[in-house]
């Protein structure tokens, strides 16, 4: 196996995904970002591929249709942005009284943040609610974002799905409670690194599938024949210690509907 990563730089997907063309591999794997299913894309359309995206496949370009594919490439669709509505709608029966609620989003994907705003715009509105979108794509523009509620905080925070945040989920769940800010996020995983909240799809599950169809991709099968998998598993977490910490009393009809509760 041949590991690259952009180590939160993006921009450097299409060198990667050249390179990994060049060196002639038998599959190129992208589990979870849309940057880099494009940049391997766009790099070679021989060389089976196969992607883990949030995004429509089929709206981004990988894929001709979902049933099948017919190119070079095919994998999974986790849903991430479309799941926006959901997520407030989570916040609002968290903090009925909620006006305000800052998105985070990291500008090095624009893609996915144009989808994820305009999701939260559309579900905002249905709900009376203002958001405030706030950018970061290192981990000190995160410290910064959190630095300027100091002086006005919202009433909760929606952090966007996105690969890079997923490694920071720590550093979130730390700046989220030392400002006492009740926070909603897209997989478990940020729950059970000290997030307060999370809403969506199991991304392990996700992962693992990713990694059959590369091995039946390896086993002869051509992407063309494989259809694109759409995740229909999506799990709530509560983590009731993060509540806690801001003081926060979760609605015991809240906790009843969470899949896991975090003590």
């Amino acid at each position: 196996m041949e590991f690259r990563s952009a180590e939160g730089r993006y921009d450097r997907f299409p060198a990667l995904a050249a390179d990994l063309v060049q060196r002639g591999v038998s599959v190129i794997v992208a589990p979870g970002t849309t940057p880099a299913a494009l940049a391997a894309r766009a790099a070679t359309t021989t060389i089976p591929m196969v992607f883990g995206v949030g995004d429509d496949p089929v709206k981004l370009g990988l894929v001709a249709n979902l049933a099948r594919p017919g190119g070079n490439a095919t994998g999974i669709n986790f849903f991430t942005a479309e799941l926006a509505a959901k997520r407030l709608g989570l916040l609002r029966e968290l903090l009925p009284a909620a006006t305000r609620v800052a998105v985070l989003v990291n500008p090095a994907d624009p893609i996915r943040v144009e989808t994820i705003v305009g999701e939260v715009k559309t579900a905002a509105g249905m709900i009376g609610l203002q958001f405030q979108v706030m950018n970061a794509s290192t981990s000190r523009e995160i410290d910064a974002v959190f630095a300027t509620f100091a002086a006005a905080p919202p009433d909760a925070l929606f952090v966007g799905p996105d690969p890079f945040f997923y490694t920071r989920r720590g550093q979130l769940a730390l700046q989220a409670a030392r400002h006492a800010i009740p926070a909603s996020y897209a997989v478990r995983d940020y729950a059970e690194a000290g997030g307060l909240m999370s809403y969506g799809t199991n991304i392990t599950d996700a992962y693992h599938q990713v990694g059959v169809y590369a091995g039946r991709i390896l086993e002869g099968a051509k992407p063309a024949d494989l259809p694109v998998q759409q995740s229909t598993k999506f799990e709530l977490v509560i983590n009731l210690q993060a509540a806690r910490t801001i003081g926060l009393d979760v609605p015991p009809q809240l906790l009843a509907r969470a899949d896991e509760v975090i003590e």
